[in-house]
């Protein structure tokens, strides 16, 4: 979900076991040339994906921390691709925490129906992340260093 801290919590990560680190979403955005919310106007909710799965599946990295989108997770075989190559954290937070943390989605570059809210959203993506998770860890209340500890215990 957007607001988690994936991209802070990955970084620290990242330089805490030595790997490289990559940001989907920006990875997306410099391959393109346009931000989320312009290629999300642009392509469209479909569209939007389908350039996501093609971004993910394309992206060879070896030893890295990989940060994704929250939408990654709608793309059987970009999910599929980054199971077999590591370990799958999924970083949770309770959604009142989510809509405390959160503005407007749009503006983020949210990738969900036009008239829907983030508990809904929350609803929709929440099974499809346990499905794919190898660890699921609730960030509840945790610092990034603290999130970055426990996942260095849960999935070393």
């Amino acid at each position: 979900m957007p607001g988690v801290g994936k991209s802070t919590v990955g970084v620290l990560l990242a330089k805490a076991t030595g790997r490289s680190f990559v940001d989907t979403d920006v990875w997306i955005q410099a391959g393109e040339g346009k931000s989320l919310p312009e290629l999300l106007a642009r392509e469209g909710r479909a569209g939007f994906l389908a350039l996501e799965e093609r971004h993910v599946l394309a992206l060879e990295a070896e030893r890295a921390v990989i940060a994704t989108g929250g939408s990654v997770v709608y793309g059987e075989r970009a999910m599929a691709k980054l199971r077999a190559s590591g370990v799958l954290v999924h970083l949770g937070l309770p959604l009142g925490e989510l809509e405390a943390r959160l503005g407007n989605l749009s503006a983020r570059g949210v990738v969900k129906d036009f008239d829907q809210g983030l508990a809904a959203l929350y609803r929709e993506r929440m099974p499809l992340y346990r499905k794919w998770a190898d660890v699921e860890l609730d960030t509840g209340g945790l610092s990034h260093e603290a999130v970055v500890a426990r996942i260095r215990e849960l999935a070393p």
